[in-house]
Order: structure tokens, then C-alpha cells, then sequence
């Protein structure tokens, strides 16, 4: 019994083992097995599209796909009874951000899943209501775990694509893409289901390696060296810029202070020689390209090619934000409803391929009306303000995530909570990150309180022995 007793407080005190990482493993799971089972080939990637809508689910991913969701469910229900049940209710580390998320899964899930002019509500539609909750529960801890799960979830996702390289060479490879910078160079899908999220997966595998490395220096080398090809052969222009911007935001904030340090130590100037060197190099040969480089030509030509086109179209994209326009103005206040961007619908408009809007903002403006889209602005915003208040204490891994979803917001729908896709991916780790800076703060908060009460309290025991003695005489 004595023994019993001496170890309560310690298990009371001991922080709750989390499962929140397991989510990435069991979601890129399912996406890796789903592209195995099908019949995809992306050198007909059109075609594939038409035959996915009326290909039916394999046996194997029918028979898999409830128990994945059970897990998940489980998982993120053990984390919101862990927080609200096991600590006795203890208060939330971000209200904004829970609040800003159900206000988000509300107007653009429930909303017009219950009032859009098609409406439409299944039980799926929940899944991502309970795990962005529990994602917005965790703790430091726990965001570490995670971030080191993506990452090495992530990296066997793209190294059984390139193994699949010589025995699924149409499912991985699209070799008749033409519009890659390098001519002849294939496009690299893997198992995600296009180049384009392949691309955006491997961008955040190489943030992950940033933010956490591997402790071995050649682990390392190898990871690195696998992301990084894999996002240049998926040759995704957005997921490039993203990585670009991301990277140098985290490298700014964790080794800023000390290369400005470096740069202008005139004990060593060695570095900032060799930068400014750099720089007049560049510029010199920016000159260079401008004087004698026909510009005004090449411009010319560009952009009378069909590249050009594609260019200024966005790929063609502006066709699509007029038909999601359209189809608000007909559906102003709750949209059209989930099913928008259909088989049906897509028939209908002419427009095979256009699985969602290629934009966040017009897809929510489509499919959940004003309801949506102002829910989504405001949620954008709040995502926006924590990452820039958490920034530092993260050291700029809430600003590169963000940056990230921002950014394939242009032209993409990385903000989607219809099922648990890949775009659920980066979308976790920037929840999982800004709660896990609120916690930090709020338990440095709550430290440097109790600290000063028992200052206080210190000083208030001491016996004033002035004030006796004088009274005393």
C-alpha cells in the first residue's frame, strides 16, 4: 500500500502517452494502397480520371478502408477524452484556433452538406471534425512525435515509388509530360494521385528534415537526397516555390541571428567578401542577359507559344474560377453542396478533368457559398495571426507551414476536409504545431506565475524586525 501511494503523484504528474502520430502512418497507407490496387496510368492520366469515377473500390481497400477510419477515429477520441476527462477539463491552449477550425468544418462541411442546393451528409464528413480537434489538443511532446512521423512516413511513400519505378513504370512515371523545364524528362507521381501532390508531399518531407533531422549524418544525406529528386522530377512549379520559402524562412529563424553574426565579423570577413562577391556577380550577369540577351524577343515568343497560353490561363485554370463563379451566383448563401465537381457535374460543364475548383477560396465560394467563404477567410486569418505570434518560439516552423497551405491555396484545395487524403497531411502538422506553441507559452506562462507567487509569498513570511522593535519601544 506504501508503495502504492509513493507512486500516484508521480503517475498524476507523468505526461499522457500520445498516438496523434499515427494518423500520418495510417493515411498515407491507405493512399499508397488505393494507388496499387487501381489501374492508374499517367500517361493517360485524363482517361484515368473518367475511369476512376465508374472503377470499382478494390476488395482489399473496401475491406481496409473501416478499419483505417477506426483507428483514426480512436486515436483522435483517446486524445479529446485524455484533455477534457483524464485532467479534469483542463482549459484548451488556443481557443481561437479550435474555435476558428469547427467554424471552418461548419461552413464549408455541414453547412451545405445540410442547406446547398444539393445536399448531401454521410458519417465520413465527421472524421475530420474529430481529428482536427484532437490535433489542436497537443502538446510539445507530442507535435515532435508527429513531425518525426510525417517525415518517416513520408519518406518510405516516396521510396516505394521510386522501387515501383522498372515494374509500374505508367503508375509512377508520366513519360509523354512535355512542358518539365528538361525536355524528355519523365514526371514523377509515385503513389500519390498526381505529380502535383507528390511534389507538394515531398516539400513537406524536406521541412520535416529541417525542423527534426535524423541524429546520423548519412541518414540524413539519404533522406535528403531522395526528397530532393523526387521534387524535382515531380516537376511541380508551386511545390518548388514552397519549398523555396518555407526553407528559407526556417533557416532564417534558426540560423539567422548567427550567420548575420558570421557575415559581419571583421575578424573573419572571409564569408562576407564571398557574399558580396555573389551578389555582383549576379547582378553583373543579370545586366548582362538584359543588354544582350534579346529579352523583349524571347517574351515575345514565349508568350505566343502554348506555354505561354497555359501561362497566362493559369493551366487553364481561369475556365474553371468562372464556372465555380457561376455556380455561386446561382447558389449565392449555402452553395452548390459536396457534390460539386462530380462525375455529373463535371459532364455537365464540359470540364472532365476538374476534380475541385483549383483554388481554395472560389472551391469554398462553389461549394458552400458565402457561408463557406467567409468561414474560410476567417479561419485563413487565424491561421495566419498564430503563425506569425508562434513564429519565433517555433523557430519559424508555424510561418513555413503556413506559407506552405498558402500558397497551394492559389491553385489548389490543400484546405479540403472531405475525407483524409494527402492534403490532410501538412494541413495536421500546421494544427498540430500552433497548439503545440500555445501550450509551450501558456506552460512558460503558468511557470513564471507560480514562480513569482512564491516570490511573493517568500517575502511576505520575512519578519520585519523594524517595525517590531518599534513598536515595541
Amino acid at each position: 500500500m506504501t508503495l502504492d501511494m509513493s507512486a500516484a503523484p508521480d503517475m498524476k504528474s507523468r505526461p499522457p502517452r500520445s498516438y496523434m502520430h499515427v494518423i500520418f502512418y495510417v493515411i498515407l497507407f491507405m493512399v499508397a494502397l488505393a494507388t496499387l490496387l487501381s489501374k492508374r496510368s499517367l500517361d493517360s492520366n485524363a482517361a484515368y480520371i473518367a475511369l476512376k469515377s465508374v472503377e470499382p473500390t478494390p476488395p482489399l481497400v473496401a475491406l481496409t478502408q473501416p478499419i483505417a477510419s477506426l483507428l483514426l477515429l480512436t486515436v483522435a477520441a483517446e486524445r479529446i477524452l485524455v484533455q477534457f476527462v483524464k485532467r479534469g477539463g483542463t482549459t484548451v491552449a488556443s481557443p481561437a484556433l479550435l474555435g476558428a477550425y469547427v467554424l471552418f468544418w461548419g461552413g464549408t462541411v455541414a453547412a451545405p452538406g445540410l442547406w446547398g442546393a444539393h445536399p448531401q451528409f454521410t458519417h465520413d464528413f465527421f472524421y475530420t471534425l474529430v481529428i482536427g480537434i484532437a490535433a489542436v489538443l497537443i502538446t510539445g511532446t507530442e507535435r515532435d512525435l508527429a513531425i518525426k512521423a510525417a517525415r518517416d512516413a513520408l519518406l518510405v511513400f516516396m521510396a516505394v515509388g521510386v522501387a515501383l519505378i522498372p515494374i509500374k513504370t505508367d503508375m509512377v512515371l508520366d513519360t509523354t509530360y512535355t512542358q518539365g523545364l528538361i525536355p524528355g524528362l519523365p514526371r514523377f507521381g509515385g503513389l500519390a494521385p498526381s505529380p502535383v501532390g507528390m511534389g507538394a508531399l515531398a516539400q513537406v518531407c524536406l521541412v520535416c528534415l529541417l525542423a527534426l533531422p535524423y541524429r546520423r549524418a548519412s541518414l540524413n544525406r539519404i533522406a535528403w537526397g531522395l526528397a530532393l529528386a523526387v521534387l524535382f522530377v515531380a516537376q511541380s512549379k508551386t511545390a518548388w516555390l514552397c519549398f523555396i520559402l518555407s526553407s528559407g524562412l526556417l533557416i532564417a529563424f534558426r540560423s539567422g541571428p548567427s550567420f548575420w553574426r558570421r557575415f559581419s565579423d571583421p575578424m573573419r570577413p572571409e564569408l562576407g567578401v564571398l557574399c558580396v562577391l555573389v551578389f555582383i556577380a549576379g547582378v553583373l550577369a543579370l545586366a548582362l542577359f538584359l543588354i544582350f540577351g534579346h529579352v523583349d524577343n524571347r517574351v515575345v515568343n514565349f508568350f505566343s507559344s502554348s506555354e505561354g497560353e497555359q501561362l497566362t490561363s493559369l493551366t487553364g485554370r481561369t475556365q474553371i474560377w468562372a464556372v465555380a463563379y457561376a455556380e455561386w451566383l446561382r447558389h449565392p448563401v449555402f452553395g452548390y453542396g459536396p457534390s460539386i465537381w462530380d462525375v455529373a457535374f463535371r459532364n455537365s460543364v464540359g470540364m472532365p478533368n476538374a476534380t475541385h475548383a483549383h483554388n481554395q477560396f472560389m472551391d469554398a465560394l462553389s461549394r458552400s457559398g458565402a457561408v463557406g467563404a467567409a468561414s474560410f477567410v476567417i479561419y485563413a486569418l487565424v491561421l495566419l495571426v498564430l503563425s506569425l505570434r508562434h513564429a519565433s518560439t517555433s523557430r519559424g516552423l508555424t510561418l513555413a507551414l503556413f506559407v506552405i497551405i498558402a500558397l497551394r491555396s492559389v491553385a489548389e484545395v490543400p484546405l479540403s476536409l472531405y475525407g483524409y487524403g494527402i492534403e490532410l497531411v501538412t494541413h495536421l502538422l500546421l494544427l498540430m504545431t500552433l497548439a503545440a506553441a500555445a501550450s509551450d507559452a501558456r506552460q512558460r506562462k503558468d511557470k513564471e506565475r507560480v514562480a513569482a507567487s512564491r516570490r511573493h509569498s517568500a517575502v511576505a513570511l520575512v519578519p520585519n524586525h523594524g517595525a517590531q522593535s518599534r513598536f515595541v519601544s
